[in-house]
């Protein structure tokens, strides 16, 4: 059995990029969207659970976002829970929805919301390379054990280069993107 999987480097490198997204879609940039909500925990009946399984969040307007909370005896913890989470929204209570106006952001913030999204492309790419140096020990291995010749382990390694490059590409790409936003240029 190879030690060596290109599919599992794919799938992983792949986890790295949408990881990536994930983090980047959490920062605020001025424009109101429904996964600025996403980390935000909501301590109900007991338990801690995310926003969207307790309210539905939506964009009425680019600049409002509106939390329509589903029980009317959560509306408080939901409102607690996302003035505690640190985006800097204050919401607005109107019985069972909660409106969140979006701030505009300042230069000094978006310059930290920039170097924070410049240190999630950052961790993504040492994820990318750790999988890459991964496949390479994997396929130092097979040869050792006879599994593949020498001219297959370099053409493998060639391989996996190639995916490197392509994914670190594509998370330079998601980051520049973001950056832009987030510099509102």
């Amino acid at each position: 059995m190879p030690a060596y999987d290109k599919a599992d480097l794919e799938r992983r490198m792949h986890g790295a990029v949408e990881s990536l997204k994930g983090d980047l879609g959490g920062l605020r940039t001025g424009r109101a969207s429904t996964s600025l909500l996403d980390p935000v925990n909501v301590e109900v009946y007991g338990a801690h659970m995310p926003l969207n399984q307790v309210a539905t969040v939506s964009v009425p307007e680019p600049r409002m976002l509106s939390v329509q909370v589903w029980d009317k005896t959560n509306v408080g913890p939901v409102e607690k829970a996302i003035r505690s989470a640190g985006l800097g929204l204050n919401p607005i209570n109107d019985g069972q929805t909660l409106r969140l106006p979006i701030p505009d952001l300042t230069e000094e913030r978006r310059k930290e919301l920039a170097k924070l999204a410049g240190q999630y492309s950052e961790k993504a790419k040492i994820a990318v390379r750790n999988v890459r140096r991964d496949g390479m020990d994997a396929l130092k291995v097979d040869e050792k054990k006879n599994v593949i010749s020498e001219d297959e382990r370099k053409r493998h390694e060639t391989e996996v280069q190639k995916l490197t490059d392509a994914t670190i590409a594509e998370i330079d790409t998601t980051f520049a993107a973001k950056e832009k936003e987030i510099l509102n240029k």
